[in-house]
């Protein structure tokens, strides 16, 4: 089984949609979740131990979109990295947002075939992407945008001191969190909140741009 995964099958398996929050940029999403993890495996173009996250526009992720495009003097001529890319929705719109570089870091083979697939459908120069960057220092850019992570327990205890040295190390760092109980308050300013509908169901969540003051 190869760890590259063909634009092809991604383009195959997902529909171009545009969420309601975030309108401007359109992404390659899975009609059925369930149907998408079975081709994973039968067509074994990659590794399938996870859940396509990278098919879903999750609501840290549009909530973050959301506010760099809102308030594109966060990105515009910065470099930035998005953090837990997944389908590349936060990456994509720092680059329509004007940044002057994108990084964007998901373990998943999936994700770096799916940022390239969203990148090109939204017209914007391709977006690098390296693997899992949490135990190493963080990369030399100014800004950090970290949509969802914070999704467990053991994710959040390698996730917060990430984000932290990146801080301290004069970045600006951005948390979008549909309200994980992972997430500590102290020391997050909120943002911006909005309310975005779940992936999940027919719900919606309040989420909320935190940021590191």
């Amino acid at each position: 089984m190869s760890s590259h995964v063909p634009a092809d099958f991604v383009r195959r398996y997902t529909r171009l949609e545009r969420s309601a929050l975030v309108p401007e940029v359109r992404l390659h999403v899975a009609a059925d979740v369930v149907a998408l993890w079975e081709a994973m495996e039968s067509e074994q173009v990659g590794p399938a131990e996870e859940p396509p996250f990278w098919a879903a526009a999750w609501p840290g992720g549009q909530a973050l979109a959301r506010y760099v495009l809102d308030h594109p003097e966060v990105v515009a001529g910065r470099s930035v990295l998005d953090l837990g890319a997944g389908s590349g929705l936060v990456a994509v719109a720092a680059a329509l947002a004007g940044a002057r570089a994108v990084l964007a870091s998901d373990p998943d083979p999936y994700s770096a075939t799916a940022v390239a697939v969203n990148a090109e459908a939204n017209g914007v120069a391709p977006i690098a992407v390296v693997g899992d960057v949490l135990d190493a220092e963080p990369p030399d850019v100014d800004v950090i945008l970290a949509g969802d992570v914070c999704y467990d327990r053991a994710m959040t205890e390698r996730v917060l001191p990430f984000l932290g040295r990146a801080w301290l190390g004069g970045a600006v760092v951005l948390l979008g969190d549909p309200g994980r109980p992972y997430v500590p308050r102290e020391g997050l300013v909120a943002a911006a909140t909005y309310d975005v509908p779940d992936t999940e169901g027919p719900l919606v969540r309040r989420t909320t741009v935190w940021r590191l003051p």
